[in-house]
């Protein structure tokens, strides 16, 4: 399973996720993507995104 952090997370969240391939949004080059831009990124690629934004938007399929 991939998960992608969300970079309002900290970093260190990925060590308790060891048993998953885990990256962050700053380790893909994506900070400060807007929530469409970054989805639009992510669909595809990673399995679970994680974040703490109250309002992400969900992708469209």
């Amino acid at each position: 399973m991939k998960i992608i952090l969300d970079e309002n997370l900290p970093r260190g969240l990925k060590r308790y996720l060891c048993a998953y391939e885990v990256t962050t949004v700053q380790e893909q080059g994506w900070a400060g993507f807007k929530n469409g831009e970054l989805m639009t990124s992510i669909d595809g690629v990673y399995d679970v995104f994680l974040t703490e934004n109250q309002r992400a938007e969900a992708p469209v399929f």
